[in-house]
C-alpha cells in the first residue's frame, strides 16, 4: 500500500504546476460550497431566531373592527373579546394545548420600588401563556392557576427591569408598586428572542378586578397539536367561526379580527431556505464540475505521457482493472486532498464571521435576527466528502478507459 501511495505521489511531481492548479480548481469548489450552504443556514438561523419567542404551532387572535354590516348591525363595529370567548373556545375547540386571553397595560401603571421608577408595557395572561410565549425562568414561577383563582397579587418580571429597579438586591418576595398598588414579585425571567427586553406580567383576572378591565381581554393567543398547516388552518377556521357566531359578524370578514397563524408562515419561510439550499447545492455543484474537469484534463494528460509505462505494464501481465484503478486512484487522490484543504478553509472562514457576528450581537441584538450562527454541520461535511469521491471517480472515468484499452504493441511503439 505505502509503494502504491509513493507511486501516485511520484507521478503528481512530475507535474507540480498542472496537480496544484487543477487541485486549487477543486478547492475552491468545495469551498465555495461550504460558504454558501454556511450562509444559506445562517440566514435560514436568522429567521428561526424571530420565532425563538413564542411556539411555531401558535395561533394569535386579535380583535378588529367589522367591515360589513350582517343581521341588522352596521359595518365598523367593535369586536370586544371577553372571558367569555376564551371560555368558550377552550371548552368546544379540539386539537388546542394552550390558551390565554390577554389585557395590557400602558402608561397608567408605572412600576415602583422605593425611589426607583419605570414606565412598562404589562402584559396580563393566564398560566398557559408559558407554552405559548417561551420564556427562560431564571428564578421563581410564572404565574399559575392559584393566582387567577384567587386574584393574587403577584407579578413576574424580566432580568432587565429587574436590574433597573432593583439594582443588587434580591427580589423575589419584595413588593413592588404597580400604580398604587402592591404586587408581590414570584418570579424572573429572560426572553429567549431578545435579552434586554423589558417585560411585565400580571394574572389577568386580578388585573381585570384591580384595573377596572371587567371581564374584557384584548386577544387571545392558542398553541395547537397540529405538526401541518392544514390541520393549524382548519383550527384556525373553526375559531373564526366560532367567533363570528358568539359577536354576529361574517365569517369572511376579514377584518372583524385578524388571526397570525405562526406554524403557516414559519413553513413557508422553511420553504424559502429550502429553495435556496437548493439553489445553493446546484450552484455549488456546478462550481466543482469546473474542478472536475480540469482533473480529468491532467488525467488525460497523464496517460498521453505514460502511454510506453503503461504498455509495459500490460506486457509483463497487468489487467485491464489494474489500470483503471491505478488511474482512478490519482484522480481520487488529487481531488480529495485538495477537496478537504477547500472545506477545511471555507469551515474556518465561516467559524470567524461566527466570531464576529457574536460579538455584534453583543452590541446589536437585531444582528441574530438576520444572520446568526452561520455554519456547515456534519451532514454538510459527510456529504461533501461524499461529492469529493464520485468528482474524482468521474474525472477520472474517461482517462482510466483510455488507459486501459491502450494496446502493449502500440505503446511500445509510441514516440
Amino acid at each position: 500500500m505505502l509503494d502504491y501511495f509513493e507511486e501516485i505521489l511520484s507521478t503528481l511531481r512530475q507535474n507540480k504546476l498542472r496537480a496544484i492548479m487543477t487541485g486549487f480548481s477543486v478547492a475552491w469548489g468545495i469551498f465555495m460550497l461550504i460558504i454558501l450552504l454556511g450562509s444559506g443556514r445562517g440566514l435560514q438561523n436568522g429567521m428561526e431566531f424571530n420565532f425563538r419567542g413564542s411556539a411555531t404551532n401558535a395561533i394569535w387572535i386579535n380583535s378588529g373592527e367589522t367591515a360589513e354590516s350582517f343581521e341588522g348591525f352596521r359595518k365598523g363595529r367593535r369586536i370586544q373579546f371577553t372571558n367569555e370567548d376564551y371560555d368558550m373556545i377552550k371548552r368546544e375547540l379540539s386539537g388546542i394545548s394552550n390558551i390565554s386571553g390577554r389585557m395590557y397595560l400602558y402608561n397608567s401603571a408605572p412600576l415602583t420600588y422605593k425611589n426607583e421608577f419605570g414606565v412598562y408595557t404589562i402584559t396580563c395572561v393566564m398560566p398557559e401563556y408559558m407554552g405559548i410565549e417561551i420564556l427562560d425562568m431564571k428564578r421563581g414561577r410564572f404565574i399559575n392557576k392559584i393566582d387567577i383563582d384567587q386574584f393574587r397579587k403577584v407579578i413576574v418580571l424580566s432580568q432587565p427591569i429587574v436590574d433597573i429597579l432593583f439594582k443588587d438586591e434580591d427580589p423575589m418576595g419584595k413588593f413592588i408598586k404597580v400604580g398604587s398598588i402592591q404586587f408581590q414579585v414570584v418570579g424572573i425571567f429572560q426572553d429567549y428572542q431578545q435579552a434586554d427586553a423589558k417585560k411585565v406580567f400580571l394574572p389577568l383576572s386580578t388585573a381585570q378586578r384591580v384595573f377596572n378591565g371587567g371581564n374584557r381581554i384584548r386577544n387571545l393567543a392558542v398553541t395547537t397539536t397540529s405538526t401541518t398547516v392544514e390541520e393549524n388552518k382548519k383550527i384556525e377556521e373553526e375559531i373564526r367561526k366560532m367567533l363570528a357566531r358568539r359577536h354576529r359578524f361574517a365569517e369572511n370578514d376579514s377584518k372583524a379580527i385578524f388571526i397570525w397563524n405562526t406554524l403557516e408562515h414559519f413553513k413557508q419561510a422553511q420553504g424559502v431556505f429550502a429553495g435556496i439550499r437548493m439553489f445553493v447545492w446546484i450552484i455549488g455543484i456546478m462550481t466543482i464540475i469546473a474542478g472536475i474537469v480540469g482533473v480529468s484534463n491532467i488525467m488525460i494528460i497523464l496517460v498521453k505521457e505514460r502511454t510506453k509505462e503503461i504498455g509495459i505494464r500490460k506486457a509483463i501481465g497487468a489487467t485491464p482493472w489494474s489500470i483503471i484503478r491505478l488511474v482512478l486512484s490519482e484522480s481520487v487522490f488529487i481531488t480529495a486532498i485538495a477537496g478537504f484543504f477547500g472545506m477545511l478553509f471555507g469551515m474556518g472562514v465561516l467559524h470567524l464571521v461566527n466570531m464576529v457576528l457574536v460579538s455584534a450581537a453583543e452590541g446589536n441584538p437585531m444582528v441574530n435576527r438576520i444572520f446568526y450562527n452561520p455554519s456547515a454541520d456534519f451532514s454538510v461535511a459527510v456529504t461533501a466528502a461524499i461529492v469529493l469521491v464520485l468528482a474524482g471517480l468521474m474525472a477520472g472515468f474517461i482517462p482510466a478507459r483510455k488507459a486501459s484499452a491502450i494496446k502493449p504493441i502500440e505503446a511500445l511503439h509510441d514516440e
